[in-house]
């Protein structure tokens, strides 16, 4: 069983950064992979990128250029840099670990709202 507690959501202007943090309740680096997701109202949930347990990250097309996904081990902690965001950032985001051979992520955190304002 793992636990996934995601922090750093909040209200951001148009063109700032802003960083979310997922910590995992075992140590990330027993984990085969770990992704970031995002729902945005009225939309489809989509990937915003992934890492594996080896540190290759993936990013979906969309998502190249203003987004990243960094570890901190020591910290069982997963992050996401979020740059020049924009309105249409606006969504949940949720952090997810442990690629199932059907493709989909077992556990999932509560996700946590961030909010672009122009």
């Amino acid at each position: 069983q793992v636990q996934l507690v995601e922090s750093g959501g909040g209200l951001v202007q148009v063109g700032e950064s802003l960083r979310l943090s997922c910590v995992a309740s075992v140590s990330i680096s027993s984990i085969n992979a770990m992704g970031w997701y995002r729902l945005a109202p009225g939309k489809e949930r989509e990937l915003v990128g992934a890492i594996t347990s080896d540190g290759n990250t993936k990013y979906p097309d969309s998502m190249k250029g203003r987004f990243s996904i960094s570890r901190d081990i020591a910290n069982n902690t997963l992050a996401l840099h979020m740059n020049d965001v924009r309105p249409e950032d606006t969504a949940v985001y949720y952090c997810a670990a442990d690629w199932q051979a059907d493709r989909y992520f077992k556990y999932w955190g509560q996700g946590t709202q961030v909010t672009v304002s122009s």
